[in-house]
């Protein structure tokens, strides 16, 4: 007896926890609080993207002879780990920006028209009034950028030329993107704006992410707010370093 007892206590018991976890990925998918939540993830997982993708960059400037870049681009391209990361970074990424348009709209259509123009409170950014802006104009910028380097890397690597690095034979990826940046101006100028504007998308992003996640005392907020203005100069002045470089040295 006792022992159907049990039986019937577990299994109501697992019959609550199902209900549960049915309840909170519904919510997570179909409520504000969730979607950015979900935001909140994917921006984070962007952002040290970012800094990786910023550490390989910068093997550019290090040595121009380019067998350093070259090993790092194809390590990134070969190592198994990296291909799965790769796939989640662009789910990641298309889940990050239908939310961000999702959330945008439902902001919109649940307040007035003037309220965008009225209320302008001390501790609001242009940045943060504007994420949607940049966050659009860093999208054209990262289409031309994938246009550019992604594209032909993956999809027509026939054209770059095999170079030996560390041992092997990979492909001469730095002569790539090194070349372009030598010889369009006007691309390594919009190379340096896409860094900016992607500085001032993370001075928001960045603490926006983790308040989300519940780090939002007054306390924290201050010292996320001297984080994030920290990691968006490093990451704007690492990126636009790298064709300055090319400009000024060749």
């Amino acid at each position: 007896m006792n022992g159907g007892k049990i039986s019937a206590a577990w299994l109501n018991i697992q019959k609550n926890i199902n209900q549960i976890n049915r309840n909170f990925m519904s919510n997570l998918l179909t409520t504000s609080i969730g979607k950015k939540f979900i935001m909140s993830l994917t921006g984070i997982f962007l952002m040290l993207f970012i800094l990786v993708h910023l550490s390989l960059n910068l093997l550019l400037i290090f040595d121009d002879s380019g067998a350093l870049f070259n090993q790092g681009a194809h390590f990134m391209e070969t190592y198994p780990v990296v291909k799965i990361v790769e796939l989640v970074l662009g789910l990641g990424f298309l889940v990050h920006i239908l939310w961000s348009l999702v959330i945008s709209y439902r902001n919109w259509k649940a307040r007035p028209v003037t309220y965008a123009r009225k209320d302008r409170q001390p501790s609001s950014t242009w940045s943060s009034r504007n994420m949607l802006i940049l966050g659009a104009l860093i999208l054209v910028f990262l289409g031309i950028h994938l246009a550019n380097f992604f594209w032909v890397i993956k999809f027509d690597s026939h054209s770059l030329v095999e170079v030996p690095a560390g041992g092997d034979t990979v492909k001469d990826v730095y002569t790539l993107v090194s070349g372009l940046f030598k010889q369009s101006i006007p691309y390594s100028m919009l190379y340096i704006v896409g860094a900016i504007l992607l500085g001032l998308h993370l001075t928001h992003g960045f603490w926006s992410a983790f308040q989300t996640l519940g780090l939002g005392s007054s306390k924290w907020m201050i010292r996320l707010r001297w984080v994030a203005w920290i990691y968006a100069f490093i990451v704007a002045v690492g990126f636009s370093s790298i064709p300055l470089y090319f400009i000024f040295k060749f």
